[in-house]
């Protein structure tokens, strides 16, 4: 007989969460994100989860926690109306539809606050996720993290009434 997977939940940020966001953020980065930037771009990239700034970015976001058995696996979250700053999920559970089930409550939380529309600036890993749910590249950006420059993408999407 198959095993029936646990359903995943959403639930708001706490502070007590900083240190396993952290550690989902690296992981993330680290085990995904290899054939897209370097390793000294993954290493770079990975210690903004080392400063505190990481939670106070967590703290003054709309920050959604998705969790399987109520320990979190992933998290997202919504700047300002209408920006998605962070989307990471542990690798251990990817492609089961956590990624999916963020960004389906970021928009409705951003359509319910009044946006007409979603930005990401999504990496160069992400982009086919986004571009899948209808999100367009509008702009190539170089940022510089760690006096490493790292490629994103400036994707937007309209959110309409079937949000």
């Amino acid at each position: 007989m198959g095993q029936t997977l646990p359903k995943p939940g959403l639930r708001p940020f706490l502070p007590a969460d900083v240190p396993v966001l952290a550690a989902i953020f690296a992981a993330s980065i680290e085990e995904l994100t290899g054939d897209d930037y370097s390793e000294a771009q993954q290493e770079a990239w990975m210690e903004a989860a080392e400063d505190e700034e990481f939670g106070k970015r967590l703290a003054s976001d709309l920050t959604l926690i998705a969790t399987l058995d109520g320990s979190p696996v992933g998290f997202a979250s919504l700047r300002g109306n209408d920006h998605i700053r962070m989307l990471y999920v542990h690798p251990a559970v990817g492609r089961q539809g956590i990624a999916t089930m963020l960004v389906d409550a970021l928009e409705k939380l951003a359509g319910g606050r009044g946006a007409t529309g979603l930005s990401v600036d999504a990496s160069d890993t992400a982009q086919e996720f986004f571009a899948k749910r209808g999100y367009t590249a509008q702009q190539r950006n170089s940022v510089t993290i760690n006096d490493e420059w790292l490629a994103n993408t400036t994707m937007k999407k309209t959110l309409g009434a079937a949000q």
